[in-house]
């Protein structure tokens, strides 16, 4: 079933009218405009190749994002249409980072099911010029493409982050995404603690993780005294050293979380040197949190409780 009568029809501006010609203008017009359609599902890979081509789309297929990634490295493309998931969920985005990367003067669209996804639509609108909600029509595609490669400025252009000022400007995010991941872990939450309590490090920890990635590779890495601190406290508090893990594993997960909420702005020549500094400094957190942890507690502090 061709899907250009699923959505609704965009109107034309009022113009003076066109002659008939069965679709040879809108033909030419878009002869020369590559696409690379990525879909796991063949009949609707089937559906929009056929249709796109009858709008003389030359239209280029991948069936999995390692075919996909394969033919953006190989190819020059004008276009990528790519499903969001195939088959895990936010699939497309590495994808739509591959090609942002590879060819950003692209256009990048997104097909999703599931356009209520909060997360998913978060890190699409970081990376994609354009969510599209399944089922899409053909007629609408079409004028959207031509539309958005006929006004450049319409493009979404990033200016290239190192991790540094993601994780600066972001630093509220991955703080309550730690937080919803401790909220679900029973065994972190067997403390009971108020917020202050359970998230009063991360913002000192994190704080000398920014400053770690923007020093000179030359300089003494410093130790964190934030670190230790926490360990300390942690260790009052009645936390246990798997506990004390568990916390540290969680901080680095949603770090690399943010990073891939903006793959679109990042800035890939210096990403794999930051991600090992990256996970060199949560480490060294963590042994400092241990060694304060297993400090023998300040006297006034042994008659305290959680």
């Amino acid at each position: 079933m061709d899907p250009e009568m699923t959505g609704t029809q965009m109107q034309r501006a009022p113009s003076a009218p066109e002659p008939e010609n069965n679709g040879s203008d809108e033909q030419h017009q878009v002869a020369k405009i590559r696409l690379l359609l990525v879909d796991d599902n063949d009949d609707v890979r089937a559906v929009y190749q056929t249709g796109l081509e009858r709008r003389g789309f030359e239209v280029v297929t991948a069936k999995s994002v390692n075919e996909a990634l394969g033919l953006i490295t190989a190819r020059k493309f004008d276009v990528l249409l790519s499903d969001l998931n195939m088959p895990a969920a936010g699939d497309g985005l590495t994808v739509v980072s591959a090609m942002r990367h590879a060819q950003p003067k692209a256009i990048t669209l997104i097909l999703s099911g599931y356009p209520a996804l909060e997360d998913a639509t978060n890190a699409i609108l970081k990376q994609a010029d354009e969510i599209l909600v399944k089922p899409f029509g053909l007629l609408q595609l079409s004028t959207l493409i031509r539309e958005r490669l006929a006004s450049p400025s319409n493009h979404m252009t990033r200016n290239k982050e190192r991790v540094a000022e993601i994780l600066e400007r972001d630093l509220e995010i991955t703080i309550q995404n730690w937080l919803s991941r401790v909220e679900v872990n029973e065994e972190l939450m067997s403390i009971s603690l108020n917020y202050e309590e359970r998230t009063g490090h991360l913002p000192l920890l994190l704080t000398d993780l920014v400053r770690r990635l923007r020093m000179p590779a030359s300089d003494k890495v410093p130790v964190s005294e934030a670190a230790r601190q926490h360990g300390i406290l942690r260790h009052i508090q009645g936390y246990t050293v798997a506990m004390m893990v568990e916390e540290s594993r969680s901080l680095q997960v949603c770090i690399f979380k943010t990073l891939q909420n903006n793959l679109g702005t990042l800035n890939f020549n210096t990403v794999l040197l930051d991600v090992m500094t990256i996970a060199d400094e949560v480490d060294s957190q963590l042994k400092q949190a241990m060694l304060g942890y297993m400090a023998p507690l300040p006297a006034k502090s042994m008659g305290l409780s959680a």
